[in-house]
């Protein structure tokens, strides 16, 4: 004799509340969802560089061998997961980024937008939960002198 078992069911409850984020979201009645890493370090590198006050993202050697590689004909352009890491389980995801940040702008403030910047997106776009982004802060962009302030002497 066969037996059957029934599934849990994926719709929201009867209350109209919808289910939290990572709440199993990515399981359903036709099989199961699997987001790649690499789809995750994408979306959270393009979140990241969406928040003002961002101007590159690397640790500084990633940045100067992108910078070479950039340079090289035929090259796939800059690459948008360059400084994010992740770590991606079945229904939550974990966020590394380093970051380069413009002169002059508060960096707690900016941390806290990057961080809620690429929660909301992965979240949103994966299905997975967040449970941490990690921002660290490398360096800090200085405006050129040459374009920026006029030279004192004449």
């Amino acid at each position: 004799m066969t037996q059957t078992t029934e599934r849990p069911s994926t719709r929201p409850a009867e209350s109209g509340t919808q289910p939290a984020a990572g709440s199993d979201r990515l399981t359903t009645q036709e099989g199961k969802i699997h987001v790649a890493q690499g789809v995750v370090q994408k979306i959270a590198g393009m979140a990241c560089r969406e928040v003002a006050g961002v101007y590159s993202m690397g640790t500084g050697s990633t940045r100067a061998f992108a910078a070479i590689r950039e340079r090289i004909p035929g090259s796939s352009g800059p690459n948008v997961s360059q400084g994010v890491g992740v770590e991606v389980g079945e229904t939550q995801a974990a966020v590394d980024l380093d970051i380069v940040v413009d002169y002059g702008a508060s960096i707690a403030e900016l941390g806290h937008s990057v961080q809620r910047n690429v929660k909301q997106s992965v979240e949103r776009m994966t299905g997975l939960e967040v449970v941490e982004v990690n921002v660290n802060v490398d360096d800090v962009h200085l405006p050129d002198d040459e374009q920026g302030t006029p030279a004192r002497v004449s």
